[in-house]
């Protein structure tokens, strides 16, 4: 186990949106991490523009600010989402991307300048594609909080969007884990790599596996106002992660059960710190 007495971390404010920032950041850095973006779909389809700066600009300056840099290794935080619908299953790297919503719009936009960067100026780029991360901490506007707030809130109908999506879900220890692999493994600079469980199930079944955790009978119903676009709505994402297992040594090792469980236990202790009635986006 690593000493953790040795171990510091300095916390900087600002945007990478800005330019002059970023590259004052990764000055001396052997590692980035590009984990910056506007992750709330739904709120894609209202300030679009919001999320080109964001995702596309700030990915621009991210790899901009390495390349002069020399930066040893970036890793550039992708999304399933990029692929849409799926048109085959399980989902290889190979799969096309379709930009089914403005923020995956975005995603792979970001992508695209990754792989540029890597062909162009031979930026030491690795792009990881996660499939549904969940776990303690994630934010209100994800499903998994989404539902077990309003559980644990002691409501009678957990309110939803729409219940057929199926999504392939990832525990937040496995996807930092890709990530350490990703920073550290030799001789995969320019690849993309995505990472996911190999099972996908409904929201209304995700709901349905959640309200047993919190001793929760409550309803499980979709409303108007959670719904999105119709056309716009991905219906499956299951990944193969073939790719990962080969190139990082990557496998899922928590359970969808038991990463339930440890997130309803953190939700129990931080309820206060969630709004369960309203719509977060």
């Amino acid at each position: 186990m690593a000493d953790r007495s040795c171990l510091s971390l300095d916390v900087r404010f600002g945007d990478v949106v800005d330019p002059f920032l970023v590259r004052d950041l990764v000055l001396g850095c052997d590692t980035v991490l590009h984990l910056a973006a506007l992750i709330g779909i739904p709120y894609s389809y209202v300030a679009p523009a919001s999320y080109v700066a964001t995702n596309v600009t700030g990915t621009l300056n991210i790899l901009e600010a390495c390349r002069q840099a020399r930066t040893g290794r970036v890793v550039v935080t992708s999304t399933s989402e990029v692929y849409g619908t799926a048109l085959y299953t399980p989902i290889d790297e190979k799969h096309p991307l379709q930009g089914q919503s403005p923020y995956s719009a975005t995603k792979i936009a970001g992508d695209k300048l990754a792989e540029a960067y890597f062909r162009s100026f031979d930026l030491p780029v690795v792009t990881l594609r996660p499939f549904n991360t969940y776990g303690p901490r994630q934010s209100a506007r994800a499903v998994v909080p989404t539902i077990l707030t309003q559980a644990l809130s002691g409501a009678e109908e957990i309110e939803l969007g729409t219940l057929k999506p199926k999504r392939d879900l990832t525990y937040v220890e496995d996807t930092a884990r890709a990530f350490l692999l990703a920073a550290t493994t030799p001789g995969i600079e320019g690849e993309t790599i995505h990472f996911g469980q190999g099972s996908a199930l409904s929201i209304g079944e995700l709901a349905r596996k959640c309200l047993p955790t919190v001793d929760s009978r409550a309803r499980i119903v979709s409303v108007s106002d959670r719904l999105r676009p119709e056309k716009s709505e991905v219906g499956l994402l299951l990944c193969d992660a073939t790719k990962a297992k080969k190139v990082l040594g990557w496998a899922p090792e928590v359970t969808l059960e038991e990463g339930l469980r440890r997130t309803a236990e953190y939700l129990r202790d931080h309820l206060s710190e969630y709004c369960a009635k309203g719509y977060n986006v």
